[in-house]
């Protein structure tokens, strides 16, 4: 898939103020710091489509981009680590949540992980929530670039492993590092895939 248009459509923190139209929505969640703005912005090749920044939990409230003027990406606040007082987390998660339970128009959550870690159980936790609320989602692993091929490779398998305890079969996934646009054109076929399937 060629990204020729990608522009900033709304934020909110009100599902019911999400756009109106029936395009396609793919949404991106991690925990904060998982490189999420910079995979965005690889995807999109756009620069600062998605604000970037050193610190955790920048993006606060549901943001809609329109792609190729017909689908939706969708940058959902991270969770975890942002460094917000306890009502706000929970009104991050309270809206969250309405965007998964509310929002027909969603077709595929990429739940990022970063590449460099352990299975951390807040992933695996928002994951089987995910599978028990019959949504559909592929896995993103970041910052692959951060490790040694042999690592990386045994850190995925880690992964899958921890994950076949509890699913039949691993979700789609991808490798990519943002810095070196590795993996864009496996999530971005991945998308024009389901896109057209929906033809």
């Amino acid at each position: 898939m060629q990204i020729n248009s990608a522009e900033f459509v709304v934020s909110n923190s009100d599902v019911s103020k999400c756009p109106k139209s029936k395009l396609p929505e793919y949404a991106f969640i991690g925990r904060s710091n998982v490189g999420k703005s910079s995979l965005i912005n690889m995807l999109t090749k756009r620069k600062s489509l998605a604000k970037t920044s050193g610190r955790p939990g920048k993006t606060q409230l549901i943001n809609h981009f329109l792609i190729n003027k017909n689908w939706h990406l969708v940058d959902l606040p991270g969770y975890g680590y942002a460094r917000v007082s306890k009502k706000a987390k929970k009104t991050f998660q309270k809206f969250i949540t309405d965007y998964f339970l509310n929002r027909p128009q969603l077709v595929c959550a990429f739940v990022l992980v970063d590449a460099r870690h352990e299975p951390q159980k807040i992933d695996l936790e928002f994951m089987q929530w995910l599978g028990e609320k019959g949504l559909p989602f592929g896995i993103i692993f970041t910052k692959a670039d951060k490790l040694k091929p042999k690592v990386l490779e045994n850190n995925i398998e880690q992964y899958a492993a921890k994950l076949l305890e509890t699913w039949e079969e691993v979700p789609p996934h991808f490798i990519t590092s943002s810095s070196k646009e590795l993996g864009r054109d496996e999530v971005l076929n991945y998308i024009e895939e389901i896109n057209t399937s929906l033809e």
